[in-house]
C-alpha cells in the first residue's frame, strides 16, 4: 500500500472482511428470528436463562469467547470431533471458523432488535388474524415479519456492523492468514505492529466512516428515534 491508497492485499482484507460480515448477518438472521420470536412469547421458566445465554457474548471478554470457541472447534472438541468425522476437517484458521465464530459473537445483536420488534407489535394483530382464521404459518409470515421489518433492518445493520468490526474473537479462531483470514482488523493490528501508521491510517479512517455511517442508518430505521 501507498500512502495514496490501498494496495491488492488490502482490498483483498476488505473484501474478505466484507464477505464474513455478509454470510454472517445473512446466517444470522435466519437462526435468530426463531430465537427471538420464542423470547418474545414465551413464558417458560427457560426465557431467562436462554435469554442471558443469548446476550452473554456482549459482556464476555472476546479472547475468552473465542477460546472456548477454539477448544470445542479442535480436534478433542465436539465440534472438531463432528467436522472431522464428515470430513470437512478442523475449523481453526479457516474461513468458516471466521463464521462459526462470527455468529455466536454477533448473534445478542441480531436476536435483541428482532425480538424487541416482535414485542411491540403486541398480541392486537396476532389475535385479529387468528379471528379471520389465518394459519399460524400465514399469521407469522403476512402479519408479523411486515410489522416487524424495521426491526430487521435494524438487526441487519447491527450485525453487519459488529462482524466488521470484530478483533479479539478473529484473532484466536482464524489467526493472520492472508487471503484467508486476515480480516480488516487485524490488518490494522498489523500495520501498528510494524510502524506503519499511514497505512493504518487509511484503513482505521475507513472504519470511522464506516462506524458513523452505520449509526446514522440504526437512527434512521428506528421508529421511536424519528420525531412525530
Amino acid at each position: 500500500m501507498t500512502e495514496l491508497g490501498f494496495s491488492a492485499q488490502a482490498c483483498s482484507t476488505i473484501w474478505l472482511t466484507i464477505k464474513l460480515a455478509l454470510l454472517t448477518t445473512a446466517i444470522l438472521i435466519v437462526i435468530s428470528t426463531p430465537i427471538a420470536w420464542w423470547l418474545s412469547q414465551t413464558a417458560s421458566r427457560w426465557k431467562l436463562p436462554v435469554s442471558a445465554l443469548v446476550t452473554l457474548p456482549m459482556v464476555l471478554p472476546p479472547s475468552v469467547l473465542g477460546f472456548y470457541l477454539l477448544v470445542a472447534m479442535g480436534p478433542h472438541g465436539p465440534i472438531g470431533r463432528f467436522t472431522e468425522t464428515i470430513g470437512i476437517g478442523l475449523l481453526p484458521f479457516s474461513f468458516g471458523g471466521l463464521v462459526i465464530a462470527s455468529v455466536f459473537y454477533s448473534l445478542p445483536f441480531v436476536v435483541q432488535p428482532i425480538q424487541n420488534a416482535f414485542e411491540t407489535i403486541g398480541r392486537g394483530p396476532l389475535e385479529a388474524a387468528a379471528t379471520l382464521r389465518a394459519s399460524p404459518f400465514d399469521t407469522f409470515f403476512n402479519v408479523t415479519l411486515p410489522l416487524a421489518k424495521p426491526g430487521y433492518l435494524s438487526a441487519t445493520v447491527m450485525g453487519f456492523a459488529h462482524t466488521v468490526g470484530e478483533f479479539g474473537v478473529v484473532l484466536m479462531i482464524g489467526g493472520n492468514i492472508p487471503d484467508k483470514t486476515r480480516v480488516i482488523s487485524v490488518q490494522i493490528f498489523d500495520h501498528v505492529e510494524a510502524l506503519e501508521y499511514a497505512q493504518a491510517h487509511w484503513l482505521s479512517a475507513g472504519m470511522l466512516v464506516f462506524a458513523f455511517v452505520s449509526l446514522i442508518a440504526l437512527h434512521w430505521l428506528n421508529p421511536t428515534g424519528k420525531r412525530k
